[in-house]
């Protein structure tokens, strides 16, 4: 049943595609967040479903789509020097016969990257397309809420619908994205206008962002709970009552804590104790040995490069036994452990060329929503959405960026759709503001960074 249900809401969404062909794009990107043909028993497992929505998408773009004013971004360009990169150390990789795994897909969420802000034209888009990421992901997200409130979860043991746990399905990647999307829930709630706000939108919103704080809980993911505090100290920038949202947050949490589970605060304890946890003394040696490799290796080794390391892990552990503490150290070796962080992957695999493209990409999309933040912030009621929104994905974005950190999503193709989006509605607001110059109206992008925007005269 589960098998028809979703083949039917493809050919359902492919249907609509051939009278509305942005909605090709729309069924790509639930195709690659959802990854419905890992869900079936047999229905879609031998169909390339993403092939066909992804020629779909920039077929129904090259043939109906309005390219007036179509113009290459800066980082575009980063995109396609990326891109090249990667082919080439893949091309050059220590070890060729793993690479292509990674490549496979690591290209494909590249190139989509660089053709997505093609389509985003206008604001309805825009909002289609962030309606279909918080949808797609809170597919997954849904699920593990409910299963964390029944069962509690536990570290590596809650189950997201599939056993293999790839892509967002797995404990960390699933947690960061979940708090990331936070910021651009709220402002689909408050701004949207294919839902329009109101009582249903928000009671929806609110469980689904309750939803999204379960997930570290149930994950039990150490990278969670950093990614909520920094979100909590990122939503000072948009509250207008600080000192009452500090109360409320801090008597919120305050009860959130009696409603833990044991086993989730012995996880969250490694932290600070991250000598004696094991997996954390891991994740140390292996930035240790990627730094050395990197070194003198300086331009990577290619997708899959750590699988060569070979490392020794020093564990310092203290126990308390009544007013006496006992320190103990042992040493154990360990080899082939993954990078459990994005800037050590991008190192490691693509060596300092690759990091710094990935890097400058990164930045360059928050200091463009920065700009856009400060230039619309006392836009008038027609453009009052522009700087929530910038501001919504810039605290999504620099959310991803803290929580990769912890956890190795360099590549991960959500991750390349949001920054797809921030091009898009960079592009948008350039476009809105060569229109408004031609025909002599005020525009916020004219004003100086960081000003308010100059009133219009008409």
């Amino acid at each position: 049943m589960r098998d028809l249900a979703l083949v039917g809401f493809l050919l359902m969404l492919f249907g609509l595609g051939f009278r509305r062909p942005f909605l090709f794009v729309i069924a790509y990107v639930y195709i690659d967040i959802v990854s419905p043909q890992r869900l079936t028993y047999f229905l879609l497992n031998a169909v390339p479903v993403s092939l066909i929505a992804a020629a779909l998408a920039v077929g129904g773009w090259a043939v109906s789509d309005d390219k007036s004013g179509t113009r290459f971004s800066m980082r575009q360009v980063l995109l396609v020097l990326l891109l090249a990169w990667c082919s080439w150390t893949t091309i050059n990789a220590d070890l060729p016969d793993a690479a292509p795994e990674k490549w496979e897909w690591v290209w494909k969420a590249l190139a989509f990257a660089i053709f997505l802000p093609l389509t985003l034209r206008t604001r309805v888009r825009m909002e289609g397309l962030a309606l279909a990421m918080v949808f797609s992901a809170s597919s997954i997200i849904v699920v593990g809420g409910v299963k964390t409130l029944a069962s509690g979860g536990g570290y590596g043991s809650l189950n997201l619908m599939v056993d293999n746990n790839s892509g967002l399905y797995e404990g960390s990647i699933i947690s960061a994205v979940a708090v990331a999307i936070i910021p651009l829930i709220l402002w689909l709630a408050r701004y949207g206008t294919i839902f329009p706000p109101d009582w249903r939108v928000r009671t929806y919103a609110g469980a689904l962002i309750f939803s999204c704080l379960l997930i570290p809980v149930g994950t039990q993911a150490r990278t969670g709970l950093i990614c909520i505090g920094l979100l909590a100290v990122l939503m000072l920038r948009s509250v207008k009552r600080r000192v009452l949202y500090l109360m409320l947050l801090g008597a919120g949490g305050m009860i959130a804590l009696q409603f833990l589970p044991a086993a989730w605060f012995s996880r969250m304890d490694t932290i600070a104790g991250y000598q004696s946890d094991q997996s954390a003394s891991t994740r140390l040696a292996v930035w240790a040995w990627t730094w050395d490799y990197v070194k003198e290796n300086p331009m990577g080794g290619g997708f899959e490069v750590y699988r060569q390391n070979k490392l020794k892990i020093d564990q310092v552990a203290t126990e308390k036994v009544g007013g006496t503490s006992t320190t103990s150290a042992r040493t154990t070796y360990d080899a082939g452990r993954a990078f459990h962080s994005s800037y050590f992957e991008m190192l490691g695999e693509q060596g300092f060329p690759g990091f710094l493209l990935w890097i400058a990409l990164h930045v360059a999309g928050m200091f463009r929503m920065e700009v856009l933040r400060r230039r619309y912030a006392r836009a008038g009621p027609e453009d009052a959405w522009i700087a929530p929104l910038a501001t919504a994905l810039q605290h999504g974005h620099l959310i991803y960026l803290v929580g990769g950190a912890f956890v190795g999503i360099a590549f991960q193709p959500f991750v390349y759709m949001l920054v797809a989006l921030e091009i898009g509605f960079d592009n948008y607001c350039r476009r809105r503001g060569t229109a408004a110059a031609k025909v002599g109206w005020g525009r916020p992008a004219a004003a100086p960074f960081g000003a308010p925007p100059v009133p219009s005269s008409s």
